[in-house]
């Protein structure tokens, strides 16, 4: 019997898309949000699982389902049944981190089947970015036919990247971001990525400074209404309900909420003229991988990560 592929997909509603277009081979769904919570090279480790089953319950109160994670990646311990291995992530900062941990991880397995990338971004006559599952089924099949297979220097970098991610020092992304690749949209995540530090003018990322400009500049009528232009206004990002919630949660000190809506109090457009440094205040911890979002703030003069005063020594 003839070998098929398998497919990592980037979640299950594009594993149930593309099983809608009975497009041929196992699929594999890739289920975490790596962008956020701690990390370590060794993917799908015992040490990687308990950081990330720690992870999600300290910060979300989410239980990690580690048997269907581990029901899904048993898929990888059988190469021998697939012809090759194809790749469905999109232009995203989310999607980007969690290719590279796929791409380690099979690295890591020694397996040794050709591999493609399907990724979705930008698309004939739309000025919008695109995720795979927002495209209709020809578009999609086109991105399929027109998948890119990785090259060894491809993975190298994935492999490279990744290992920095899993690191200390994030200013090595810098020479990447220059880097040219068959992933089109790595420079963009990994600019956007640095900017997710607090800046140190003022102490808020990017992702924060963009939900208080929201505020300042609509008429907001409620967290759920902000929620819904938070997540059509995030550039490279890729964030979901839960991490933007999460977000919004942490800057109710910025603003007032009463009936008429959702308005910028003092505090709020101080932030935003950069009269003072508010990462403290907003007390929004998170780690990055390898570092904590607190450890460094982001130099937009100097383009580059500096160690925050507390540890600077």
């Amino acid at each position: 019997m003839d070998k098929l592929p398998l497919h990592i997909t980037n979640g299950t509603a594009l594993t149930k898309f593309i099983n809608e277009l009975n497009i041929e081979g196992e699929k594999l769904t890739w289920q975490e949000m790596l962008c956020e919570g701690p990390t370590v090279e060794q993917v799908y480790s015992a040490g990687f699982l308990k950081l990330r089953k720690t992870f999600f319950r300290s910060f979300y109160d989410i239980d990690l389902n580690v048997a269907e994670i581990e029901s899904e990646l048993d898929k990888l311990n059988h190469p021998e049944n697939y012809s090759e291995i194809i790749l469905w992530f999109e232009y995203d900062l989310f999607c980007h981190i969690n290719m590279l941990a796929v791409i380690s991880l099979i690295h890591q397995k020694k397996i040794d089947l050709p591999l493609y990338l399907v990724c979705s971004g930008r698309v004939d006559r739309s000025k919008n970015l695109k995720a795979l599952s927002e495209l209709n089924s020809g578009a999609l099949l086109k991105h399929y036919r027109d998948k890119v297979e990785l090259k060894p220097e491809d993975i190298d970098l994935a492999l490279t990247v990744w290992g920095i991610y899993c690191g200390r020092d994030h200013n090595l992304f810098k020479p990447f971001i220059v880097k040219t690749s068959s992933f089109k949209y790595l420079s963009n995540c990994l600019k956007a990525h640095l900017e997710r530090f607090p800046e140190t003018k003022d102490g808020l990322n990017v992702l924060e400074r963009n939900v208080l400009e929201i505020v300042k500049d609509k008429k907001i009528k409620s967290r759920h209404h902000l929620l819904g232009y938070a997540l059509n206004y995030q550039g490279y990002y890729g964030y979901g309900d839960l991490q933007i919630s999460r977000i919004i949660e942490k800057l109710s000190l910025f603003f007032d909420e009463d009936d008429s809506g959702i308005k910028l109090n003092r505090k709020g457009h101080l932030a935003l003229i950069g009269q003072h440094n508010f990462s403290l205040e907003i007390d929004n911890s998170m780690d990055f991988g390898g570092v904590n979002k607190f450890d460094f703030q982001f130099n937009k003069k100097l383009n580059k990560l500096v160690k925050t005063v507390r540890n600077a020594h």
